[in-house]
């Protein structure tokens, strides 16, 4: 609306300008001839620069000042290139002319390239003029859709120890509606908790959630974690899910990765062997005689000599931990009444 309202002012404008000049000014004879066609043509061409912007939607702000500063510096170069040739061209204003030529189109040709390629590297010390924005709190977080289903991220961005951007690709938020509207109870179920964990994301007042489309990252096919990489390296964000396949990918093609699971793993309390819990078995286990059994915080415990305890809650002394990017495993043996060690 507020693009509408400048588009309809600045046509508005155009046409006053317009007419205060052919009816009180001086203009050519051809145009107080036929005033009003000559009106309608001048129109037309004022409004040639809402045509290009409108054929234009999308605008980089990095290549518009890269070309216009490009073009600035290389003016003044050229400039200052002819004023210190001047003494050695001797006053010969042929070869001024020639020289002059050649400095104004090289120089700033030069200027602009250079600027283009660079323009991710640096900023211009200049208020309010940019290359590359600077995010808040650095690195983007580029979020899997793993990562919303888990739903963590939405605790650990509450405890404000990270303040990054987080980017949530449009393509990713397919995937997730595509789990929600799936026909199998379980994953809608975890497709909707992924659409929630978004929306409490997007309501928190501290957490600064940026819906991005793909075409922005220059790679609108492809699977998705390919897609989520890409995006990755061209944004110089870290993937934040706790698949571990992506994991593994994203850190061989140099991709920094937040792995929930590696981050719950680093707060989780440490258990050493010689510990002792209390759980309730819940199942039997892969090999013959264990139990199998889970801590309040979901980590699992694998229990020897425990099959036949399904359903009753027992002791248990840790032997050994097993901790990965895919989560921890506790293995222990059952602490029967007279078992004092």
């Amino acid at each position: 609306m507020l693009l509408l309202f400048v588009r309809i002012v600045f046509l508005l404008a155009c046409a006053g300008a317009i007419a205060t000049y052919i009816s009180q000014g001086a203009p050519h004879p051809i145009i107080s001839a036929r005033p009003f066609i000559w009106f309608l043509v001048l129109l037309a061409i004022t409004q040639l620069a809402t045509l290009i912007d409108l054929l234009i939607p999308r605008k980089d702000i990095k290549i518009i000042s890269s070309v216009y500063f490009g073009l600035i510096i290389g003016f003044i170069l050229s400039v200052l290139l002819m004023q210190a040739l001047a003494p050695l061209l001797g006053g010969d204003a042929r070869a001024e002319g020639l020289v002059t030529m050649l400095a104004t189109l090289m120089i700033p040709y030069v200027c602009v390239t250079l600027l283009l390629q660079t323009r991710d590297n640096f900023r211009f010390v200049i208020p309010y003029v940019e290359f590359s924005r600077e995010l808040k709190g650095g690195k983007p977080l580029i979020l899997d859709s793993s990562a919303l289903i888990d739903g963590r991220i939405a605790d650990v961005m509450d405890t404000k120890i990270l303040d990054s951007q987080l980017v949530v690709p449009d393509f990713i938020l397919h995937e997730i509606q595509e789990i929600a509207d799936s026909n199998d109870k379980q994953r809608r179920t975890r497709g909707r908790r992924g659409l929630d964990v978004l929306s409490k994301l997007q309501n928190s007042p501290h957490v600064d959630v940026k819906m991005l489309d793909a075409h922005e990252s220059g790679d609108a096919t492809g699977p998705v974690d390919q897609r989520l990489i890409a995006l990755s390296k061209q944004n110089g964000g870290r993937v934040v899910t706790n698949d571990y396949n992506l994991n593994k990918v994203a850190n061989l093609q140099g991709v920094d990765v937040i792995n929930l699971n590696d981050l719950s793993n680093a707060l989780k309390p440490r258990y050493i062997p010689g510990e002792r819990l209390q759980i309730k078995v819940i199942k039997e286990g892969e090999s013959v005689g264990q139990g199998v059994g889970y801590l309040d915080d979901g980590t699992m415990v694998v229990c020897e000599n425990a099959a036949n305890m399904v359903g009753k809650e027992i002791g248990v002394i840790v032997t050994s931990v097993l901790q990965s990017s895919a989560g921890r495993m506790i293995f222990g043996r059952q602490v029967h009444s007279v078992d004092h060690s």
